[in-house]
């Protein structure tokens, strides 16, 4: 019996959906690109990616990572529900109570907000379009509950920063409901956040609300949950060793998800199960990987938690390379300096104690 991801084919995960962010959070900011339908359903944004798939130019690429780069948010959802399972649920694992629980995870997230969030508004601060804060809205990103208050995709700055409000609703709900209680209970809320989403209107502020918080987010990480608790059975696989079906079931698997993600992405009702297919995708893209290859994503999943939190840094300096130059010089230019300057959040990060149970 063995577990569906190893350790490294996690990290790689982490790799995949961290670069997909980084580069969407770069390419939606410009203004004649296809823009994502990620909080609320926008019929005309699925006409434009439709009118730039069919009449393609060179900014194609820009158009795909602008519109599709916002699903690896699901797939840190997934790591992180399948993640807790491994390390609260199994074996001896002693019971955590619930605010010893959720101040443990709070300090874990705020470490990497908190050098984030201060490098950013130093360069904000700096650089021309100043965002305008107020100090109750800081205080409540700080707190991470800033996910909760009225617009707030108006108030969250830099934008991806609504991901830390998120996790710890996410962690809350984890210990008061799901943990080590049935897998039902999961699948139920599953349901339950579902049922409240397709009663909303598909562009209305009430759907926006509820995908800024856990009732969005339940889908994803209760996969990981459910897929955490389940061991599979399988043929051995030459570069990793652990025990999984065969490659070419793999790939398979990765085609029909990548069709069925585009193909769901143009109706209200399948574009929320769209998580679901981007999970199985990237499973299966880990799963097919050459050994090379893998270890390059491993390598970029190691620092996932530093380029989260200092990409859109790189983005406030080099955005405008893409507005008055040329979109892909300021992307490269972009690419390299998110990789730097991540490498030495981490070392920031990783002089900051952890926090401890």
């Amino acid at each position: 019996m063995k577990e569906l991801l190893t350790r490294k084919e996690c990290t790689a995960m982490r790799g995949i959906a961290i670069l997909a962010i980084v580069l969407h959070n770069y390419c939606h900011f410009i203004g004649k690109i296809v823009k994502e339908n990620e909080y609320q359903f926008f019929t005309s944004n699925n006409d434009h990616l439709w009118q730039v798939v069919s009449h393609p130019d060179r900014l194609l690429p820009v158009h795909l990572l602008s519109y599709f780069g916002h699903y690896g948010v699901p797939v840190f959802l997934f790591l992180s529900g399948f993640g807790l399972v491994m390390k609260y649920e199994r074996g001896d694992s002693n019971k955590v109570a619930v605010l010893p629980f959720v101040r443990y995870n709070y300090l874990k997230l705020l470490r990497m907000l908190i050098v984030g969030f201060s490098l950013f508004i130093i360069v904000d601060i700096l650089t021309p379009g100043r965002f305008l804060y107020h100090w109750y809205n800081v205080v409540a990103q700080l707190l991470m509950y800033i996910n909760v208050l009225p617009q707030p995709d108006k108030i969250i700055w830099p934008g991806i920063y609504w991901f830390f409000g998120l996790m710890i609703e996410l962690y809350i709900v984890y210990r008061l409901l799901l943990y080590r209680r049935s897998s039902w209970i999961v699948v139920a809320l599953i349901a339950i956040c579902w049922i409240m989403q397709i009663f909303c209107d598909p562009e209305g502020e009430t759907l926006n609300r509820l995908r800024y918080n856990f009732i969005g987010g339940m889908l994803p990480f209760g996969l990981g949950i459910i897929a955490s608790r389940i061991p599979t059975l399988g043929i051995k696989c030459s570069h990793t060793g652990n025990k999984m079906f065969p490659r070419w079931e793999y790939l398979v698997i990765l085609l029909l998800s990548s069709a069925l993600v585009v193909g769901l992405c143009f109706w209200y009702h399948s574009w929320l199960w769209i998580p679901v297919f981007i999970i199985l995708g990237c499973i299966a893209m880990v799963k097919v990987m050459p050994k090379w290859m893998l270890s390059i994503f491993i390598w970029v999943g190691s620092i996932s938690a530093a380029m989260f939190v200092a990409h859109p840094i790189a983005r406030k300096l080099f955005i405008t390379v893409a507005w008055k130059q040329d979109i892909y010089d300021g992307l490269m230019l972009y690419i390299i300096a998110t990789i730097a300057l991540s490498w030495a959040v981490k070392q920031v990060i990783d002089r900051i104690p952890k926090p401890k149970l």
